[in-house]
């Protein structure tokens, strides 16, 4: 499954008070491993940006000057996430954004959800931690995650720390397939030639900075999980 976590800086909070995009960040997950592959863009709104969301993410107006519009990447950027599926905190507020710059453009370039399907993790998050406060740097804490670098609020940043989040809070639901149930539902057997060891096996153990991280691990899905994880109860 591909599935590209994706965060946006904008010029204000409300798109329809005419503020717009200022960066895209999205990083690629295929079968919940990041891939390395990532899209970053500034852009240039056309417009001055409001000083709370400057002093947010420390981006001024000049700097944006010599940036792309917004028409001038969208190709780009739709050929990046096509397909996938999106995972995003606050979906409503970055999906809303990214939908009227594409309304914006001449040539009809339809919405996000033409596109994609989009996972918002911020209701996951109130779902699964009902009452609590669920910002992105709420999470990081909640689950272990280290967030020592977003002193501001930057795209790529952010979108790397929401894939630690997402993968702390959704460890749980992974399917560990131990061949238990393969075993039995398999209706048809294949018998196999004995196997014969010509010399004994050589053990490999853990290091000691290995079982430390290993432990460290474990903690990690214990918060997601609110208890013990399934490793620390076979344990």
């Amino acid at each position: 499954m591909r599935q590209i976590i994706l965060d946006t800086e904008t010029t204000g909070l409300e798109v329809r008070q005419g503020h717009r995009l200022i960066e895209i960040a999205c990083v690629e997950m295929v079968e919940r491993r990041l891939t390395g592959r990532h899209y970053q863009t500034y852009l240039n709104p056309e417009r001055r940006i409001d000083e709370g969301a400057r002093q947010v993410t420390g981006i001024e107006d000049d700097f944006l000057l010599d940036k792309p519009r917004f028409a001038e990447v969208v190709d780009e950027f739709l050929a990046f996430i096509d397909g996938a599926e999106l995972v995003i905190h606050n979906a409503s507020f970055d999906v809303g954004f990214l939908d009227a710059e594409l309304a914006a453009l001449a040539n009809g370039s339809g919405s996000i959800g033409d596109r994609c399907n989009v996972l918002d993790t911020l209701k996951m998050a109130r779902e699964r931690y009902p009452g609590q406060r669920n910002s992105l740097d709420a999470l990081c804490k909640r689950l272990g995650v280290d967030n020592s670098r977003r002193d501001l609020h930057g795209g790529l940043i952010d979108a790397q720390l929401l894939a630690d989040v997402y993968l702390a809070m959704t460890s749980g639901q992974v399917a560990f397939d131990l061949g238990f149930e393969a075993a039995s539902e398999q209706k048809h057997t294949v018998a196999l030639a004995p196997v014969t060891l010509r010399a004994r096996p050589r053990i490999l153990r853990a290091a000691g900075d290995e079982l430390l991280l290993h432990e460290q691990r474990l903690d990690a899905l214990d918060k997601s999980v609110g208890g013990r994880s399934m490793w620390r109860q076979l344990n």
